[in-house]
């Protein structure tokens, strides 16, 4: 199983005297890959530093007992100083890790540090250690308010996997406005190991504490001003820290700025969690699979039939290929594949021919459902594919690919055989751009970054962890795509991501790395009419989801600039993205499948 976050690479825990830091070293010993132990050693104005030199070897010899095991390294030269906080600064700088974790003791670090010193400068994440020593986490709890250390504190949590994890909102009932906490609400239902909850008082500090009495850890974010004037911790977290029976959690996220803005803006931090989550347990690399043994295992236990759509439109260079590469490796050698079919949006070439040769079932997709009229796209092509395959999962693959091989498709259906719960794989890859004779490395994709992935980080954030949203090998199961709505155009891939999304959630999904495809690339005029149609596409997701119209027929004609003769001019051409219901709702479907 993937772990919930990729897992924290570098946490640094200063040491000194005081052995009350051992759960500050448990807590980063279970967060981070990498402990690196700094011994520190403060010696106050009234003394020589010289006199700190019998202090530091006691602290040196700590560190080595503290160090076994490869997890943890310790900094051989120990900080001896009036100033101990400057100098660990320089070390966190030249060290850069993730996370610094220190140990609290009765308002004061147990490396003699004041609270309040390391929390209102800092150039890393921050953790505070209280309460009853580390023993387990069974039951955790994080409370919440919105504000920019709640992400970090929700994070924290999930990576420890705790048995119960409740997530609590605590409003004040006197608040006018509690819109930090608005843009949490939508992210916790996403993420099924969390439990929401939520109180309303007139007094946080006593119900969090009476509310921490049932658990084993609690996590909470500061509110240090970052000011010495102001509160050293919030009294919040004080009152846990100095009084709690529970392992107590503080956490400050580093920030250009020390001014906390509570706002809905605070919400993209859940976001981020979310994200960051299903990005570290649901993205794949195609070599995971390429054990095509282990892969018909899980195929004859799922008992499910596996169907290979590709559509084309005058590919007759690339296609055979792509067929004889797929079916000798999936079929013919191992039968991962059921059946293969080509949906032809009407070639002009030998498209059709050559697959027909290679024993591939061949369709016209404007000849297929045509009471329904003939709409060309490839959307329309992939579509009609759910009438004539019969699998249980239906991939798809472009004929278009140069460098194919067997892990195009057999990457894509991984995750579906490995995963009961992933509906829906995308593919991605590097895609290299030729410009006259030379190729530039991962420079494709242009209508990716410039259109479809801003669209998808301003709207769909969930979804901004997708890396080729647009890209034409992906893989689903029946039951899903014979219920979603496809776009007949350059809008399709954008469209069934989105609905499948809103449908499922964002758990349902999961991407593959496919390594490096090479195709032939589009002329920009081509790559203006696809953002059109992709833009329109997200704009009608949109409008359903608001229930109101956004454009208007008249705006889905686009203006091309043409030059010619020496002039500039304008040329009007429709690209109106149009949609098609769910398969599962057409009469023919129903026959065929016996719905």
């Amino acid at each position: 199983m993937k772990a919930p976050f990729p897992k924290i690479k570098t946490a640094i825990v200063p040491i000194g005297l005081d052995k009350d830091d051992s759960s500050a070293l448990a807590m980063a010993k279970a967060l981070a890959g990498e402990v690196v132990l700094v011994g520190v050693v403060t010696v106050h104005n009234d003394e020589m530093v010289s006199a700190g030199a019998r202090a530091a070897r006691s602290v040196r010899k700590r560190l080595m007992e503290l160090s076994e095991g490869p997890q943890v390294r310790f900094k051989s030269s120990i900080i001896v100083s009036e100033t101990p906080w400057v100098d660990l600064q320089n070390l966190i700088l030249h060290e850069k890790p993730e996370l610094l974790v220190v140990a609290w003791k009765n308002g004061i670090l147990t490396i003699d540090i004041p609270v309040v010193e390391v929390l209102s400068n800092i150039h890393v994440n921050v953790l505070v250690v209280g309460g009853r020593k580390p023993n387990n986490f069974d039951k955790t709890l994080v409370a919440v308010r919105g504000g920019p250390h709640a992400e970090l504190a929700l994070k924290v949590a999930i990576s420890m996997k705790p048995a119960q994890l409740d997530v609590l909102h605590i409003s004040i009932a006197s608040a006018q406005n509690d819109a930090p906490f608005k843009g949490y609400k939508r992210i916790l239902s996403q993420l099924p190991q969390v439990n929401p909850r939520s109180i309303v008082t007139d007094d946080v500090s006593k119900t969090l504490f009476q509310e921490a009495e049932n658990y084993d850890l609690v996590i909470l974010g500061t509110t240090a001003s970052g000011s010495f004037g102001g509160p050293t911790i919030g009294p919040v977290a004080e009152h846990l820290l100095r009084d709690s029976k529970a392992t107590v959690l503080v956490t400050k996220i580093y920030q250009e700025t020390t001014q906390e803005v509570f706002d809905e803006s605070s919400g993209s931090r859940a976001i981020s969690v979310l994200v960051d989550k299903w990005f570290a347990e649901n993205t794949y690399h195609s070599k995971e699979f390429a054990n095509l043994d282990r892969l018909m295992e899980l195929k004859n236990a799922s008992k499910l039939k596996i169907s290979l759509a590709m559509p084309a439109l005058n590919e007759e260079k690339t296609v055979g290929k792509v067929i004889t590469t797929i079916k000798t490796a999936l079929m013919d050698e191992v039968p991962l594949l059921d059946e293969m079919v080509l949906i032809d949006s009407n070639s002009s070439d030998h498209t059709r021919e050559i697959a027909e040769d290679l024993g591939v079932k061949t369709y016209i997709h404007q000849d297929l459902l045509p009471d329904l009229g003939a709409r060309t796209g490839k959307g329309e092509a992939l579509w009609k594919s759910l009438l004539v395959t019969s699998g249980d999962v239906i991939a798809w693959i472009d004929t278009d690919i140069v460098n194919i091989r067997p892990h195009f498709v057999y990457g894509i259906i991984g995750p579906l055989l490995l995963n009961p719960a992933i509906q829906f794989v995308k593919g991605f890859y590097r895609r290299p751009l030729k410009v006259g004779s030379k190729i530039q490395a991962g420079s494709g994709g242009r209508v990716t970054e410039l259109t479809a992935r801003p669209l998808l980080n301003l709207f769909y954030p969930e979804l901004s962890g997708v890396i080729q949203p647009l890209a034409g090998e992906y893989a689903g199961r029946r039951e899903i795509l014979e219920n979603a709505i496809f776009y007949s155009g350059y809008g399709v891939e954008t469209g069934l991501l989105i609905d499948i999304f809103e449908k499922c959630g964002l758990t349902a999904i999961a991407q593959v790395d496919l390594l490096e495809r090479i195709h032939h690339n589009q002329e920009l005029e081509a790559l203006s009419k696809m953002s059109f149609a992709i833009i329109q596409t997200v704009l009608h997701k949109l409008e359903t989801r608001y229930e109101r119209s956004i454009i208007e027929d008249v705006n889905k004609t686009m203006k091309l600039i043409r030059y010619a003769n020496g002039e500039y001019f304008l040329d009007v051409e429709e690209i109106a993205e149009k949609h098609r219901p769910p398969m599962v709702t057409i009469p023919e479907y129903q026959e065929k499948h016996k719905k």
